[in-house]
């Protein structure tokens, strides 16, 4: 059915209507977890629209917040969501890190080690900018599993395209489970590592509300839906129709999890 595809990562308005605003139910679930003591320096790596930087704003008492992005179209719509707030947004590269190290007494990830290519680089250069006796931590959505949203998108499209599923594995969905991300904050020397499941409920107004952000083109899901003839993209669109669970008020509830880990620098 697909073509040649990519995902694109420009538009944050997009981002925001398609996961961003699931993004905020997890954030401050996050941070609870983390229950980090107030006046430490924060920096949010792939803080992408800000989400996750706003929430370390208004709950942390932060002496210092920094947040790193390589889409400009995204630290655009950070910035109007943090105007006004103490927070250094700049372009930058998790796989090489703007900052000296151990600069930082928290560095934090949202929703973003698994599309960067080299995950073990970019960890090692989280724990590189955490200071001693500082913590790195990180969530991603678990594609395969329990996000939903996603994964009955990728489950609909392989039903009508084997291909679906390969896609979905070359965007490292395998890589968010508990098991891999365990492991990279090992391998870059990170100790007491803790990994748990953040579930958030995800409900729709109705059909078009689900099925709208995926019409964006941007990110893996809308991206190959995009990449679709009118036809296919038809026949995808009442496939999932047809499965989505759907109150009698039109809403559909589905649930989103996320897996995070932290870990210790020693």
């Amino acid at each position: 059915m697909a073509g040649n595809l990519q995902p694109r990562w420009a538009s944050g308005d997009l981002y925001e209507s398609y996961v961003g605003r699931w993004s905020r139910l997890v954030a401050p679930e996050f941070l609870d977890w983390l229950n980090a003591p107030s006046g430490l320096e924060w920096l949010d790596v792939g803080c992408g629209t800000g989400v996750l930087t706003g929430a370390i704003a208004e709950r942390c008492a932060p002496e210092r917040l920094a947040g790193i992005d390589p889409s400009e179209g995204f630290l655009e719509v950070a910035r109007r969501r943090l105007a006004g707030k103490a927070v250094e947004l700049r372009p930058g590269d998790a796989q090489s890190l703007p900052f000296a190290a151990s600069e930082f007494d928290r560095i934090v990830s949202g929703l973003v080690l698994n599309f960067v290519p080299d995950k073990e680089r970019a960890a090692a250069e989280m724990a590189r900018v955490v200071r001693p006796g500082g913590e790195v931590a990180l969530y991603v959505w678990d594609y395969t599993g329990g996000m939903e949203m996603m994964r009955r998108f990728w489950d609909a499209a392989a039903d009508l395209d084997p291909h679906a599923r390969d896609l979905q594995d070359i965007w490292h969905a395998a890589f968010c489970q508990p098991e891999p991300l365990h492991r990279l904050l090992e391998t870059v020397g990170l100790a007491g590592i803790e990994v748990r499941a953040i579930d958030v409920p995800t409900v729709f107004r109705d059909f078009d509300d689900y099925w709208t952000p995926f019409l964006g083109g941007q990110s893996p899901a809308p991206a190959y839906c995009m990449s679709l003839s009118e036809e296919d993209r038809a026949a995808l669109r009442e496939r999932l129709r047809g499965t989505l669970p759907t109150r009698p008020d039109g809403s559909i509830p589905l649930t989103a999890r996320a897996w995070a880990v932290r870990g210790r620098r020693r």
